[in-house]
């Protein structure tokens, strides 16, 4: 069996658990390189591999164009911190290794609009390796959909709303990137998790588009009162200002007239939720308590609570063929799964030359958001024109 040879950038949290729950465990491909800056993180993923698969790949702390440039490596997968995506992946393909990259929003436009002219010059394939998309719920209401179940879609909502308060605090002694963002910038910084799905659903790029959105965003408490109250003798802590509201709150209207809602709550006391929901007009989802409503069901309108958590009864007969075959083989680890679809999608498409499911198109269109808001934000919450990427190759009959 031919075995793909990966290259990996970046091996801090999110680096390391895709490489401990899923790369050791493919028999298709090969590490055969790592790249971080900080050696331990280098050192311990390595000695993971030899544990794992009795090799150890070449180890590179000190430029990861030593990594893409090795005749070694023939793709190169990208965790590393949000501002390093686009460079290493545009330096990547430009070299014709495929990129899978991890997911986060852009910088700039001009950003987005690079990776859009890479890909043109030099076909070389990438993908966001956005793993909701691949979520078992998320796959399902896809398959409804296409099936045409929930009628006309007129609207989806979506969130990431996950406690990181510890997380960015820490961000100085652990190294994470998180830190420096929220201090220095105020906007949607993650919305593929929920925009991913919700682009599939709507048929984003592929008959479809997104033309314009609204950005707003709370006030900033949340972390500096968390640290007040668990690091207040962190003189550096409670001396840092954060720009980043609590809340985030993103309107983005699509071209046939569909809205979608984003919603980033990260620095506030609260249970983690991706939020989907999608408002059609013969059915209804609400993942918050896994409900549906299908149009002609009798329903007493003010006494909804006996219907939460009817999602399961459904999935025997519209769970995704992905996920129908996936039960009968085993879900894999990493969050529930998905982490193992994704990247398995990756090596097969690179390996076998297939198109990639989500590819430079959907990548920057949801990647555009974090500038967007950003910019939304400080024109007082102004609309903003979200590019077409595709320059009109999104357009079907």
């Amino acid at each position: 069996m031919k075995k793909l040879k990966i290259g990996i950038v970046g091996l801090g949290k999110r680096g390391y658990d895709v490489l401990e729950n899923v790369l050791v465990e493919l028999d298709n491909i090969e590490i055969t390189a790592l790249c971080d800056v900080y050696d331990d993180r280098v050192q311990r993923a390595s000695d993971h591999i030899n544990e794992k698969c009795g090799y150890r790949p070449s180890l590179n702390t000190a430029d990861y164009k030593e990594v893409i440039d090795s005749n070694d490596v023939e793709a190169i997968m990208i965790f590393a911190a949000w501002e390093m995506h686009v460079p290493v992946a545009v330096y990547a393909m430009k070299k014709g290794k495929c990129v899978g990259l991890e997911v986060g929003g852009a910088y700039s436009i001009e950003q987005c609009w690079e990776l859009v002219k890479t890909y043109e010059e030099t076909k070389t394939p990438i993908m966001m390796l956005e793993n909701c998309c691949y979520g078992r719920r998320e796959m399902m209401l896809l398959n409804m959909i296409e099936q045409g179940l929930f009628g006309t879609i007129v609207h989806c909502d979506g969130a990431y709303c996950h406690d990181l308060r510890n997380e960015v605090s820490n961000g100085i002694k652990n190294r994470h990137y998180r830190f420096r963002n929220y201090k220095n910038r105020n906007c949607e910084n993650y919305p593929t998790h929920e925009l991913g799905p919700i682009a599939q659903m709507l048929g984003i790029n592929k008959g479809n588009r997104m033309v314009s959105l609204i950005s707003v965003a709370s006030k900033s408490a949340g972390l500096h009162e968390y640290i007040m109250k668990n690091y207040p003798d962190d003189e550096t802590l409670v001396n840092t200002v954060f720009e980043q509201g609590d809340v985030i709150t993103t309107i983005i209207k699509c071209a046939h007239g569909e809205t979608i809602t984003l919603t980033l709550d990260t620095t506030l006391p609260r249970y983690y939720t991706r939020n989907l929901c999608v408002h059609g007009t013969k059915a209804f989802y609400d993942e918050r308590n896994n409900s549906f409503v299908f149009d002609g069901e009798e329903l007493d309108e003010f006494n909804w609570k006996p219907n939460w958590d009817n999602g399961e009864k459904y999935a025997e007969q519209y769970d995704h063929p992905v996920w129908k075959e996936y039960l009968k083989q085993g879900v894999q680890k990493g969050h529930g799964g998905m982490d193992y679809l994704v990247v398995k999608d990756f090596v097969e498409c690179v390996i076998e030359n297939k198109p990639m499911p989500i590819d430079v198109y959907d990548t920057v269109s949801w990647m555009c958001i974090t500038p967007l808001s950003e910019k939304s934000i400080i024109l007082g919450n102004q609309m903003v024109e979200i590019p077409d990427f595709t320059n009109g190759k999104w357009v079907k009959e």
